[in-house]
Parts: structure tokens; C-alpha cells; sequence
């Protein structure tokens, strides 16, 4: 590893903003958030509060308890964490979080965020897998896919993070009525996940396969992340859904989407990035 990274995940040990793989968090990130926003002493995990008033924007004036959560994003693979700085910007009486493996990256975001005095953005490091080990049921109220690698090849289809696999893992954490968001450069993640919806009969709030050319943007939508300047997968569009899931995905499904995948072509840009993923790959071994 080299000596900057090093650095880097030195220096996120130390932020109250990032915590790393941490058990024991569900229900209790109401008080989290509680004593980030206060900034005057370290968090200690084991003595937070689990609070009962869990999540909702509409909470009465009258309520008297500190550990509220009046809303929760989170921001999955958030890479540098642009979505949850951004929309900590946006709406600072809520509270986003971004999640990613890569301690290096999340350094950026956490960073950012503890510069501009953003006490209602934080980090967890750790894999998206992990996810629902530190949520608790209904405690999150959006979600925010933006980015993510398109996993292109059909035998790397459960790992693109709108497949059932990861929607089931989202529905332990996620509000019934919660919307997940994908933005993607990918033209195959998203058919792909249209796919999904259609096939499991999900509830389809919005969709675009070129955002930047609608009349009425949604705001969230104009923060653009770094993996979006790279232009990685060489396309003129911006693609973006909205979708609750809410409802079962039943498992037996699973085998028809797998086929029915099959046909969903890739545009030249994904032809492109495929083969010169190969070429690293045989490259390297």
C-alpha cells in the first residue's frame, strides 16, 4: 500500500464523521447523528442511545427527545462521497451517509465534510454486502446508487447493485415506501434495472436515458461525481431511475431474469470498456 493511502486511512481512524465496519449501530443512528452535530467529544458506539422515533421528515415541534433521525440517505459504493457532501449541502436538516470498501476514497469525502462543518454527513467503510448489519428495520429512507460499476459481463450480473440480490438486502433497512435512485453512464445497467422492475413487478417512479436533456431536473440529480467526469463508459447520456421496491422479490424470478438479461444489448462504449478490461485482466495474470 502506498505511503499516501496509508496516511489516508490513518487519518479516517481519527474522524468522528467515519466509522469502519461498526457493529452495534442499528437503531442508534439518531443519537449518532446527535452528538456529531454537538462536535464535543468522541463518539463511542457501545453508549448510543437506541431510539424508538426512528425515522420520519414530519417530526411534531413538541418532540422533546434529541435522538431523532428526521431522515436518512444513504449514498452505496460512494467512492469520494460527492452524493452525500452534496446533498449534506442541499438539505442540512437531514442526514446522509455514504458506504464504501475503499477507506482512501471515503478519506476525500470525510474530509470535505469536516472542512465545511457538515455534521450531518458521515462515512461507513465497509462492503455494500454488510450493509443491513447496520441499519435497523424502516431506518433508512432513500438510497442512492450513483455510479457503480455496471458489472458488464452476463456471469458478474449479482453483482451490480440493483440485481434482486441486493434489493432483498436493502429491504431489511429500507422504508416500504423508500426510493432507491440509480444514475449511471451504463446503457446496460440501465435496461438491466428496468428489467428488474418490470420483471418483479416493482413500482417505477421516474426513469431517463438522458437526464441532462430533460426540461425539470431534479436538483440531486446537477451533483456530478468523479467516476462522472471520467466518462468511463464513452456515452452522451445520463441515465436515471427512481423505484421503490416494497414488496417481495420472489426468488423463483431470479432464473427467468437471468435469461431474459441475455438480450439486453451493449452500446459500443461498453463493448469497448469490455474488452479492455479483458485485455488488463489477461494482462495481469
Amino acid at each position: 500500500m502506498g505511503q499516501k493511502k496509508l496516511i489516508k486511512f490513518a487519518a479516517i481512524k481519527e474522524y468522528n464523521n467515519v466509522l469502519e465496519f461498526p457493529q452495534g449501530m442499528p437503531g442508534k443512528w439518531a443519537a449518532f447523528f446527535n452528538i456529531l452535530n454537538k462536535g464535543t467529544t468522541a463518539i463511542d458506539i457501545a453508549n448510543l442511545s437506541i431510539s424508538d422515533s426512528l425515522v420520519g421528515p414530519n417530526i411534531s415541534s413538541d418532540n422533546n427527545n434529541e435522538d431523532v433521525l428526521t431522515k436518512l440517505t444513504l449514498e452505496l459504493a460512494c467512492g469520494r462521497g460527492e452524493y452525500a457532501v452534496g446533498l449534506g449541502r442541499m438539505f442540512p436538516n437531514e442526514n446522509f451517509i455514504g458506504i464504501d470498501l475503499k477507506g482512501n476514497r471515503i478519506w476525500k469525502g470525510a474530509s470535505i465534510a469536516n472542512k465545511d462543518g457538515l455534521k450531518n454527513v458521515a462515512f461507513v467503510r465497509s462492503q455494500i454486502e454488510l450493509t443491513s448489519n447496520y441499519f435497523a428495520k424502516d431506518e433508512v429512507d432513500e438510497i442512492w446508487i450513483t455510479f457503480p460499476d455496471p458489472q458488464l459481463r452476463w456471469s458478474k450480473a449479482k453483482k451490480r447493485l440493483t440485481h434482486p440480490k441486493f434489493l432483498r438486502l436493502y429491504q431489511q433497512f429500507l422504508k416500504n415506501d423508500g426510493i432507491v435512485h440509480l444514475k449511471t453512464d451504463s446503457p446496460l445497467l440501465y435496461n438491466f434495472t428496468l428489467k428488474v422492475i418490470e420483471l418483479y413487478g416493482l413500482h417505477l417512479i421516474y426513469k431517463t436515458d438522458h437526464l441532462y436533456n430533460e426540461q425539470n431536473i431534479d436538483p440531486r440529480c446537477l451533483i456530478k461525481t468523479y467516476y462522472e467526469g471520467l466518462d468511463i463508459a464513452q456515452s452522451s447520456k445520463i441515465h436515471y431511475i427512481q423505484f421503490n421496491i416494497g414488496q417481495d422479490l420472489p426468488l423463483e424470478l431470479d432464473a427467468v431474469l437471468k435469461e431474459a438479461i441475455k438480450d439486453i444489448p451493449m452500446d459500443i462504449g461498453e463493448l469497448i470498456r469490455m474488452e479492455a478490461e479483458a485485455a488488463r485482466a489477461k494482462k495481469e495474470d
